[in-house]
């Protein structure tokens, strides 16, 4: 049966070498193998002869003082109890939300002449972000200044003529209906010069509403109508958006069981908030609770409340989804450890607390 395999197959017989130098290869192949059947009996034979020794040490040490195996120390790492002051904390999921957000509508009608506003800039109150064409305001505001001028002077001369109408009813010249008619034509005259003062003050009004200012602090969203179109004061999406992020605040929910602890320590004195990111690894900003929302929601049974962040590094984005971290109020003097540390059991909470000895026994607490 070994002659098959130490005999190379046909097809190696075919692009080996000459048979010579073939036959050469066959003796080293035979010595190697002669020298690692050898290596493996001497294994196995000394493997044989260290099964008893080691089986017979184990016995032996099981039965001594040599059975440290058994009962060998394990290592932990311990910590030391400390006692310190630990704030307590609410959490609820919570959406930023922009402190303002303004949609420009234009307040007149007209074709949209000028942008002056970079999409995403940051803007300050008053800056001016568009011009409507003012010329038909323009044209508007002289029609009723000449109207004016007109009615002026028919005023004018209406006073004129009741002054002499008076001195002619003095004198009995003229009857007093004559002079009452003058004096409601005076009247008159007074009420279209009023008028047309409104029509001036209006034309001017639309003059005014043709450079579209911000009305708040914030940064500008996207463009929503291009230089050149028509716009109206009825127009449903407007020019623009404007958000205020600086202050920022975030809405976010409590179970309504929490609401009378979170009253009573906000009477007492300001409760501060931390906003983190999804994952609940990393904070992101520090701000604090502005109010709490006058209704609980009967669908979940919670109650928001608004928190406001100065966000001066722009951390918090409008629509983002924080976790919010409310501190209620500060535990004094706790004695806190290791949350590794506490075990739970059939007994109840429980820790290893480390004896004179270096041993450990278990001690039942209260969290």
């Amino acid at each position: 049966m070994a002659q098959p395999l130490i005999t190379p197959p046909p097809d190696l017989h075919e692009v080996q070498s000459p048979p010579p130098r073939a036959s050469g290869r066959k003796t080293v192949i035979w010595i190697i193998v002669v020298f690692v059947v050898i290596g493996l009996g001497l294994l196995g034979i000394r493997a044989l002869h260290k099964a008893p020794d080691q089986s017979s040490g184990r016995g032996q040490g099981g039965r001594g003082a040599g059975g440290a195996d058994a009962s060998r120390a394990i290592p932990v790492a311990v910590a030391q109890v400390q006692q310190r002051d630990i704030p307590v904390y609410l959490e609820g999921l919570g959406n930023v939300q922009a402190y303002y957000t303004v949609t420009i509508h234009s307040r007149v009608d007209g074709q949209l002449m000028q942008v002056r506003f970079r999409e995403g800039q940051q803007l300050r109150k008053g800056d001016e972000l568009a011009l409507i064409d003012p010329r038909p305001y323009e044209v508007q505001l002289a029609q009723a200044e000449a109207t004016k001028f007109k009615d002026q002077a028919n005023l004018e001369n209406a006073q004129r003529d009741l002054q002499r109408y008076a001195d002619l009813y003095k004198q009995g010249v003229i009857a007093q209906q004559q002079y009452n008619t003058q004096q409601s034509v005076v009247a008159q005259q007074e009420g279209l010069v009023r008028a047309d003062d409104a029509q001036i003050n209006n034309a001017k009004l639309n003059l005014i509403y043709c450079h579209i200012k911000a009305p708040i602090d914030g940064q500008v969203g996207l463009r929503l109508v291009d230089p050149g179109n028509m716009v109206h004061a009825s127009d449903p999406n407007g020019l623009l958006v404007i958000t205020q992020l600086q202050p920022i605040s975030v809405l976010f929910t409590l179970p309504e069981d929490n609401l009378q602890i979170v009253v009573q320590h906000m009477k007492v004195g300001r409760l501060e908030v931390q906003a983190w990111n999804r994952d609940d690894t990393q904070q992101i900003a520090d701000g604090r609770l502005e109010t709490i929302d006058n209704q609980i929601d009967p669908n979940t049974g919670t109650v928001r409340l608004k928190a406001v962040f100065d966000n001066r590094d722009n951390a918090l984005y409008p629509n983002q989804f924080v976790n919010a971290r409310l501190q209620v109020y500060t535990r004094q003097n706790a004695i806190t450890m290791p949350a590794a540390a506490v075990q739970r059991g059939a007994q109840g909470t429980y820790v290893y607390v480390v004896k004179q000895d270096k041993t450990v026994e278990s001690r039942p607490i209260k969290v």
